[in-house]
């Protein structure tokens, strides 16, 4: 089944560069479509999606994920783990080796993982090796001596690790950008420019071979990676576009073979594109959701949080905008999860939401302060931002402006809490109640919205030393209803649908699952 494209779409299409066709850049085995330009390429500080992509093509951990979403064998052969679960010994493979030959040991593990908690390194996401024992108070300054931090390497192939306590989730943890490997010597030397072409030491299933920013990135297949002859595709072309319309143009011109990012299928054509052979759409861990922040303005009354929660109709943006299949967020854990269930969280209430602004002092919304909302630029969050303007106006008597940045401002506006209101995502790292919940922790890289909770840090470090896993899971529940219908430093919005544009009679490789993991080193012509 085709398309019926515009006359305005096509005219568009010819006016597209052409990337990848010139006589000296031979068009890459495949081309895809993945979002905004990364932010970065250093495993350490990446905090989006988009830049995950391909980290995890250049660099691998101790394990790796498959094409289903789970854990396998990476840099790591195998591993033993202790019957309290808390230490794990990793055998590294005897072939394991950098992009420029050099061998890849344990020590390579334990020399990254103190750059990643050290500081001045300024990774958000380094709480993701908190479960080991001592990493976190390394990271807060509270322990000086790296030796203490529960890894260690035996000899040149065995790596282990103590934990505080035993992590169910640990080997998806292994799997996951933070935890990778990383070249520090080259680091030390090079700094910030170390990622750049032509200096990068990798060591995954592929090699940098260039980037040209706002154009594209060039993965050559890395002949050293252990698995090489495992590894299909020579080259992979990769395009930073975030423009929905723009993306469709280049895959329905055939530009592209695969459209990665959830948010490139523009949302007017969603009801056409559901019927072809090429859509494919899955549910996964991941969610949309606004930051309040809660150090500024009006949003530091726990009143006015909750009254912009209330005037929020979720079933409307699902229903009339992303038109995916996506299904209203009531809590902040999408379902999936097996054994958990999450909070019912708020209602759509705007009588109530008006009767709480006016106790908050701006009854009608009368002498509120002029706000933003931050997003993104995408169309798809354009449409969103536009319907909760409009949503804010007509139930609480508010004027919202709207902010739109570029990838890489946005995420630095988030990070200096530079807004009022902000559209955020996040998509589950593991498999766990857990990679929602614990990025709201006071200090922590990835909270992004000036609240602070001690009931809150309490209740998720007691579900990390709870062992009954039912228990466990009533505690996180318990933090999840604190966050989503007490405190409200966050109102979720939709639980994504994962959507990729392919042709499967001409690529295999890529499964639907609840991580939305898609590894380019699995993806193979057929």
């Amino acid at each position: 089944m085709t398309l019926r494209v515009s006359l305005g779409i096509c005219m568009a299409i010819l006016t597209l560069p052409l990337a990848g066709c010139g006589k000296a850049d031979r068009r890459a085995d495949l081309v895809f479509l993945n979002g905004a330009e990364p932010e970065t390429l250093d495993p350490a500080i990446i905090t989006g999606q988009p830049e995950g992509r391909i980290v995890n093509a250049l660099f691998e951990g101790l394990c790796a994920y498959d094409e289903n979403g789970q854990p396998s064998p990476g840099v790591a052969e195998s591993w033993e783990i202790s019957p309290d679960g808390k230490t794990y010994t990793f055998h590294i493979r005897a072939n394991a080796k950098w992009s420029d030959g050099s061998p890849l040991t344990a020590h390579d593990f334990v020399e990254s993982w103190h750059h990643t908690l050290t500081p001045e390194t300024g990774s958000q996401y380094n709480y993701q090796l908190y479960p080991i024992k001592n990493a976190q108070s390394f990271s807060e300054g509270k322990l000086a001596d790296f030796s203490q931090v529960g890894v260690r390497a035996v000899d040149e192939r065995t790596l282990v690790v103590e934990l505080e306590n035993p992590t169910s989730y640990f080997l998806q943890l292994c799997a996951f950008p933070t935890l990778h490997p990383l070249p520090v010597d080259l680091i030390k030397r090079a700094g910030d420019d170390w990622v750049k072409p032509g200096k990068i030491i990798s060591n995954g299933a592929y090699t940098l071979e260039s980037w040209r920013i706002n154009d594209k990135i060039r993965l050559r297949k890395n002949s050293q990676y252990w698995d090489s002859a495992n590894v299909a595709l020579e080259t992979i072309d990769v395009l930073p576009i975030s423009d929905a319309n723009v993306a469709f143009n280049f895959y329905a011109s055939g530009l592209a073979d695969l459209m990665m990012d959830k948010g490139l299928a523009p949302p007017a054509l969603l009801e056409d594109l559901k019927k072809r052979p090429d859509f494919h759409a899955a549910p996964f861990l991941g969610i949309y959701f606004l930051r309040y922040n809660c150090e500024r303005g009006p949003f530091k009354d726990e009143r006015v949080r909750r009254a912009f929660s209330l005037a929020v109709d979720k079933n409307c943006i699902v229903n009339k905008i992303t038109r995916a299949g996506e299904l209203p967020a009531n809590g902040f854990v999408p379902p999936g999860i097996p054994g958990f269930n999450g909070t019912d969280g708020l209602p759509f209430d705007p009588a109530q939401a008006a009767r709480l602004l006016s106790e908050a002092g701006f009854p009608a919304g009368k002498g509120f302060p002029n706000v933003n909302y931050l997003y993104s630029k995408s169309e798809l969050n354009e449409a969103i931002a536009v319907e909760l303007q409009n949503m804010w106006r007509d139930s609480l008597g508010v004027n919202v402006n709207l902010v739109r940045q570029e990838w890489k401002v946005y995420l630095n506006s988030l990070s200096l809490l530079d807004y009022d209101i902000a559209r955020s995502s996040w998509v589950g790292d593991y498999a766990d109640p857990n990679t929602f919940l614990d990025m709201f922790l006071t200090g922590g890289g990835n909270n992004r919205t000036g609240w602070s909770a001690p009931s809150y840090d309490a209740l998720v470090a007691a579900a990390s030393r709870e062992l009954n896993p039912a228990r466990r899971f009533e505690i996180l529940r318990e933090a999840e209803d604190l966050l989503v219908k007490k405190a409200i430093p966050v109102c979720p919005i939709y639980y994504y649908v994962g959507i990729q544009l392919y042709d499967p009679t001409k690529f295999d490789g890529i499964r639907a699952n609840v991580l939305d993991e898609h590894p380019l080193r699995k993806i193979r012509k057929k």
